[in-house]
């Protein structure tokens, strides 16, 4: 058996080598090649059990001595007809469906939207379709041959000429925006059209690139739109850029003359040239001040605003005792709360260790944070400030029992010069601008800043940033890329007046205090 095993593994490669040769002489691809030789295989097994069935056959009605030659001759003429005959059925079949293919190929030529192409693999236009192809070569130059080519623009050849080396490298598909120049100009003034090509290589069973369809579409109407939006987002930036330097300008313009009104007012109040004749000269007088002091604070704010939107706040970040900055602040406050019948206390986790951040803006934080809560906050009313670290995170918790905010206000809150109330009804005075600095501060330093509010209960703002300044580093990092200023607030659809475990809403928790 091992003997018969080797004899037919010899005379398999024998055939294997004699096919081959003979078959690389007829033409075709490796792979018809290799269709055609597993056909001469099975002829050739088919043969070499025909080489002793014949001959014994042909033995039982005739001498072995002629039975024998007779049946070789007459099993290898069998082979070469069989195998000449199959292997010319195999290549005409092969024929017929590339022949059954090509009214489906027309039928694309002919059905295909806009301008279709068959391109030769270096890009040359073979054959020219399309259902447009009349209104397309009303405008275009022939595109047959490299007439296509010459007429892209010279900046987008190099786009088309990638495409193709991309398909001539395996990949199946392509697309490139191209610009084509037109013979004449349009009546709209249109130099060049714009075209969307998609490219879709042919290849054959060898995975050799036949041919490229090219499918071209008219895009100038969606490029001119494209256009339209870049130049209005860029007038808007120049807009708003615009206003920033104005608001700096005007606010740094109007801290000169205010600060001499300050200035010129205290003096006034210390009677230091000389008394007043009446206690109505020095309401007025005092009221002066007051009026004076709240227009410096309202553009310092605007500066600060301005500087914040154009990128140039300059945080200077160190250690400092958040439980001083706060009782700072409470301090500030005080008498403000305590004219306005208003309680003011705070909460400080115990052994709380310094944080890392700057100091100025964190006291602006917390002072228009307070400051609000008092504004809104009737006789009687509570207010607490509390501030603990967990987790390397600070937290800043202001809660007031004041009047609150309703659900569908939470999203416009925080916006420059946006007010709950409106022009004609609001009877607190303001503009709109302490929480936007407060959302702008935070968002400087890297941290969180969350609202939850339940009209006529009041309202709690948490502030969570870093502890070790590391919020500072991201959020510096992040700036280089565009952002919404001032960024949104953080609220859960339908849980207005619900805050994270271990902290309460409003009334509830400045009661507590």
């Amino acid at each position: 058996m091992r003997v018969l095993s080797k004899i037919a593994d010899r005379a398999s490669a024998l055939v294997d080598r004699a096919a081959d040769s003979w078959l690389s002489r007829t033409g075709g691809g490796v792979a018809v090649r290799q269709r055609e030789l597993m056909i001469l295989r099975r002829l050739a097994m088919l043969s070499s059990a025909a080489l002793v069935a014949a001959p014994v056959g042909l033995s039982m009605v005739t001498s072995p001595a002629v039975a024998l030659p007779a049946g070789v001759a007459a099993v290898f003429a069998g082979f070469l007809f069989s195998a000449v005959g199959s292997i010319a059925l195999s290549r005409q079949s092969a024929a017929a469906a590339s022949v059954a293919t090509q009214p489906a190929e027309d039928f694309f030529m002919e059905a295909s939207a806009g301008l279709a192409f068959f391109l030769d693999p270096q890009g040359s236009v073979v054959t020219i379709g399309g259902r447009d192809k009349r209104e397309y070569l009303a405008w275009m130059r022939d595109p047959s041959g490299k007439g296509f080519i010459d007429q892209i623009h010279v900046s987008d050849r190099i786009l088309f000429l990638q495409a193709l080396d991309e398909l001539r490298q395996g990949e199946d598909r392509a697309t490139v925006d191209l610009r084509l120049e037109r013979a004449a100009v349009s009546r709209d003034n249109r130099q060049f059209v714009h075209l969307r090509v998609d490219l879709t290589a042919r290849r054959d069973l060898d995975d050799t690139l036949l041919s490229i369809v090219a499918q071209l579409r008219d895009v100038s109407v969606e490029q001119r739109l494209r256009s339209e939006a870049q130049s209005r987002a860029a007038d808007a930036e120049s807009a708003n850029d615009a206003k920033s330097r104005f608001l700096a300008a005007v606010s740094h313009e109007l801290r000169t003359p205010l600060n001499a009104i300050l200035g010129f007012s205290d003096i006034l109040l210390g009677e230091y040239f000389g008394k007043f004749e009446n206690d109505r000269q020095r309401e007025y007088v005092g009221l002066v001040r007051d009026s004076g002091a709240h227009l410096l604070s309202v553009v310092n704010t605007m500066l600060d605003m301005s500087k914040i939107e154009a990128g140039r706040y300059e945080l200077c970040p160190d250690a400092f005792d958040i439980a001083a900055a706060v009782r700072s602040c409470e301090a500030m406050l005080a008498l403000q709360a305590k004219t306005k019948g208003v309680s003011l206390t705070s909460r400080i986790q115990r052994g709380l260790d310094d944080v890392v951040a700057d100091q100025r803006a964190i006291q602006q934080i917390l002072i228009n944070l307070v400051g609000n809560a008092v504004k809104f906050t009737d006789a009687g009313g509570a207010i607490s400030i509390d501030a603990s670290v967990r987790n390397g995170i600070l937290t800043l918790c202001v809660s007031d029992t004041g009047i609150g905010i309703p659900v569908d206000k939470l999203e416009t809150l925080g916006q420059p010069f946006v007010q709950i109330q409106n022009d004609y009804t609001r009877k607190f005075e303001g503009t709109g601008l302490g929480l936007s600095l407060v959302k702008g501060l935070v968002a400087l330093h890297g941290g969180d800043f969350a609202i939850a509010s339940t009209p006529g209960a009041g309202t709690i703002i948490t502030i969570s940033i870093a502890a070790d300044g590391s919020g500072i580093t991201e959020a510096a990092t992040a700036r280089h890329e565009p952002v919404e200023f001032p960024p949104r607030l953080r609220i859960k659809p339908g849980h207005a007046g619900v805050v994270e475990e271990g902290h309460f809403d409003g009334r509830e928790q400045a009661k507590i205090a």
